[in-house]
């Protein structure tokens, strides 16, 4: 989290009696923070930063719940490359 005061204070009741410059207890207070963030579900942007999210977070796991976010993102990309096949064969089907 940054330096402000009120980023320092946001999280004030929950992290009562605890180091605030312990690593762990920044992690937390950072945890709570992407807990508590609202963002607009309905725009480009809430939607991108929910994969930021999901991505971050594949990246902080090990063993299978990463195994687990690497095949969520393999058959998403499949998905995609399918239909992007499909697609082009009936866009040349229609030109040829």
């Amino acid at each position: 989290m940054g330096d402000s005061k009120d980023e320092r204070e946001k999280f004030q009741e929950e992290l009562i009696g605890l180091d605030p410059h312990d690593p762990e207890t920044k992690a937390f207070a950072e945890h709570l923070d992407r807990m508590k963030r609202e963002r607009p579900g309905f725009t480009v942007e809430g939607y991108l930063e929910g994969v930021q999210d999901f991505a971050d977070s594949a990246n902080r796991t090990t063993g299978h719940q990463r195994l687990l976010a690497v095949i969520v993102v393999g058959l998403l990309l499949l998905g995609v490359i399918l239909t992007i096949w499909f697609a082009l064969g009936d866009i040349l089907s229609i030109i040829f």
